[in-house]
């Protein structure tokens, strides 16, 4: 049965991510990252910018 992701899960990703992009990158990576998920609430939201 599926019981979600835990702190051991989250942090060999985050482990992973850093391996990958490397400690430079991150920040923006994570900044761009969380325009997507702005974009994406403000979609779902049926909200524009002309609004």
């Amino acid at each position: 049965m599926f019981r979600g992701i835990g702190l051991i899960e989250i942090l060999l990703i985050a482990a992973v991510i850093l391996l990958i992009f490397g400690g430079r990158k991150l920040p923006e990576f994570a900044r761009g990252l969380g325009e997507a998920i702005k974009e994406l609430r403000k979609a779902f939201n049926g909200k524009n910018d002309k609004e």
